[in-house]
């Protein structure tokens, strides 16, 4: 069973930074497009930023300059570098691997962005 596990979130100070990681348990995982999302309370889940096979990433305008996306695939991991924090950016970020026709969710990690 392919298990997606989500760390390195937790409460951070404005213009802070955080670095998330995902470690994704499924043979070929360098074939997988990866992906950051998000979801705050009363809103709908976003895309953050996705990487595919050839590292190319794609990002949100409301992350663009501040968050990069990379991965390891020696490690089986996707990072989401996470720099100049706002409150808004608080919310449960999940990662998300996809290769047709599978794709696969983790459980989310939180993010609060407070002083």
């Amino acid at each position: 069973q392919v298990q997606v596990v989500e760390s390195g979130g937790g409460l951070v100070q404005p213009g802070g930074s955080l670095r998330l990681s995902c470690t994704v348990s499924v043979f070929g995982f360098a074939t997988y497009a990866m992906g950051w999302y998000r979801q705050a309370p009363g809103k709908e889940r976003e895309m953050v930023a996705t990487i595919t096979t050839g590292d190319y990433g794609v990002y949100a305008d409301s992350v663009k300059g501040r968050f990069t996306i990379s991965r390891d695939n020696a490690k089986n991991t996707v990072y989401l570098q996470m720099n100049s924090l706002k409150p808004e950016d608080t919310a449960v970020y999940y990662c998300h691997a996809e290769r047709n026709p599978f794709n696969f969710w983790g459980q989310g990690t939180q993010v609060t962005v407070s002083s």
